[in-house]
């Protein structure tokens, strides 16, 4: 019995030593992104994603700052190098993680890049798959402050291209930032980004 005890707490031990290791890693991570060193970040990412292999959230975020250089990216290289990144980082979070809203949300934050990128090219490929992920992942989680904010950005996009009235998207904009006022994120890890830019966003309808 005394030894079946010392095994169990020798499991604990390294289940918990584990944990905080993957903790330290991320926090350091996140350490280096927020101190606006992007590559070290990144590089951290992949390293915890390497040792870590059920967890999803490293190969999502290094998706994410692939996403991020991307905006404003003019080297249609350096762009498809960076969205390749995230779209491989993607693909390998979704296989750990089935009918996550979050990689969803990631998932057409990458097309739309592409779309901004070359919109003749892109758009006819892209718009309805993007669309569909952003209702696919309001339909899995419903108040998810991301998923509804970047549906109407994407909407209020396209209505805009369009030459479509936007004051209804307005409306959803507004809807969302109350979603992120009582949003709780899984963990302090898991995505907690957009109410900022969803709040310029509204500032934007108003002007």
């Amino acid at each position: 019995m005394k030894n079946i005890i010392i095994i169990a707490l020798l499991i604990f031990t390294g289940l918990i030593q584990a944990q905080t290791n993957f903790e330290k890693g991320m926090a350091k991570a996140f350490e280096l992104w927020e101190a606006d060193k992007w590559d070290e970040a990144e590089n951290m990412f992949e390293r915890i994603a390497k040792a870590e292999t059920d967890e999803w959230l490293p190969n999502y975020y290094i998706a994410q700052i692939n996403s991020l250089k991307s905006w404003n990216e003019k080297d249609e290289a350096v762009l498809k190098a960076q969205l390749e990144k995230a779209q491989e980082h993607l693909d390998s979070a979704m296989a750990k993680s089935e009918d996550n809203a979050e990689l969803l949300i990631m998932q057409a934050q990458v097309l739309t890049n592409w779309v901004a990128f070359d919109g003749m090219t892109y758009g006819m490929k892209y718009s309805a798959k993007i669309s569909d992920l952003y209702t696919k992942a309001l339909k899995l989680e419903p108040k998810n402050p991301r998923a509804a904010f970047c549906k109407a950005d994407w909407n209020m996009g396209s209505a805009k291209y369009f030459g479509k009235d936007t004051a209804p998207y307005c409306e959803d904009i507004k809807t969302s930032i109350k979603l992120f006022d009582t949003f709780k994120p899984e963990s302090q890890f898991h995505p907690n980004w957009g109410k900022k830019r969803a709040e310029q966003v509204l500032e934007e309808c108003k002007s």
